[in-house]
């Protein structure tokens, strides 16, 4: 028996092709509004996908590795991630809304209260994908610190230490104000005007190096008690990062044994609680054949003027040839995919309609969805407030 994939798509603008915006069917007048939005996320939930990322950031959109490139034939500018998902999470009932969130330069409560709010509005099915942010001039808009220039081919030198230790201690404190009201703290008992039993309320009192939060939280415990939280990981310190505080880790290999290796040395991590979920990212171009997708990608690399380059690996070819490589990656230990459409609405529409029919057909993938709650959609327990676990032992 073939165990079942997960699969979430990555949501960014018209695509992750930076010409994406100027294929045909890509309505970029239709960028910036909640339609665009809607449309895709209903799309994916429609495809019985578990779950849709939002990409966000600090500062606009730049091929250059710190501060505006000056462009102007890309898309530039995004939404609120959180606010985004708040608004398009009413329109579906099944999938998983999972917006990004910087942890640096931002408070951690404000944070944890946009991603329960979502939770409650979603009726369960919020996560965060947790992101650093190490641009001096994404710290300028701040005005709080000031960053060296990131060298991204050096993730293991101080300054990225840093950053990944202060967004362990967020994810910290997200969780521990996730924690702070238990699950029956509100009475809303109108004969006796009693609504909420204050005993059920906790101070965190948390305090690290780079924050210190008293709470409780302004928001209930939301129905996943904590929402999913989910990490971009490249290296070794951020594979440490996810390892201790995500439930989901986004990796980047670029064959089948990398991604064995890369597994191993995640799985060698020491970590409390559920196993880490270890998802792929895949940049994604689709078409009927492998000929008619490699004339597509090139077609938008003519148009950005040059050849598409990602993090992650790019694939080109039909479904049934990417179906093939998502099944040979899990043989090496990948239990799930963040797939991203190089075009939208395309690319989107060949894995929700032909990728997840050919893993269906060979017992890869669901034919309905299972539970009500992203947690309940990924195998992850719900978590019992470590407060009420302290109060009642």
């Amino acid at each position: 028996m073939t165990t079942p994939l997960h699969l979430a798509v990555a949501l960014d603008g018209a695509g992750w092709h930076p010409a994406a915006w100027r294929e045909e069917g890509a309505r970029p007048r239709d960028l910036f509004s909640a339609r665009h939005w809607a449309a895709l996320v209903t799309e994916a939930e429609r495809g019985l996908l578990d779950f849709v990322t939002i990409e966000d950031a600090l500062g606009p959109q730049s091929t250059a590795p710190d501060g505006p490139d000056g462009r102007t034939d890309q898309v530039r500018g995004r939404f609120d991630a959180v606010l985004l998902a708040a608004r398009v999470a009413p329109l579906t009932s099944r999938i998983g809304i999972v917006p990004t969130a910087t942890t640096t330069h931002t408070e951690p409560f404000h944070v944890a209260i946009g991603i329960a709010t979502l939770d409650h509005v979603s009726g369960g099915r919020a996560g965060w994908r947790a992101q650093v942010s190490g641009r001096r001039a994404e710290a300028a808009h701040f005005g709080r610190r000031d960053f060296p220039v990131l060298d991204p081919e050096h993730l293991d030198d101080r300054h990225v230490g840093d950053l990944f230790e202060e967004a362990a201690d967020a994810v910290e404190v997200a969780r521990r104000l996730w924690d702070s009201w238990e699950d029956d703290a509100e009475i809303r008992d109108v004969a006796t005007g009693r609504f909420v039993d204050r005993d059920r309320l906790h101070y965190i009192d948390f305090s690290g190096r780079w924050f210190t939060v008293k709470g409780p939280s302004i928001t209930p415990r939301s129905p996943q008690g904590q929402p999913v939280v989910t990490a971009l990981a490249h290296a070794r310190v951020p594979y440490e990062f996810a390892a201790r505080s995500a439930d989901v880790v986004y990796v980047t290999p670029h064959d089948r044994e990398e991604a064995r290796r890369i597994v191993e040395e995640v799985r060698a991590i020491p970590r409390d609680g559920a196993p880490l979920k270890i998802f792929a990212d895949l940049v994604v171009i689709l078409g009927a054949d492998a000929a008619e997708a490699a004339e597509r990608g090139a077609r938008l690399d003519e148009l950005a003027g040059a050849e598409l380059t990602s993090d992650a690996a790019i694939f080109t070819g039909s479904a049934g040839e990417l179906a093939d490589l998502l099944l040979d990656w899990q043989r090496a230990g990948i239990q799930g995919y963040r797939l991203r459409p190089a075009a939208v609405p395309y690319d989107l529409e060949r894995i929700t309609r032909e990728v997840t029919a050919v893993l269906r057909g060979r017992g890869a993938f669901r034919a309905a969805y299972e539970a009500g709650t992203l947690r309940g959609l990924l195998g992850l327990p719900r978590p019992v407030s470590r407060y009420e676990e302290a109060t009642t032992s």
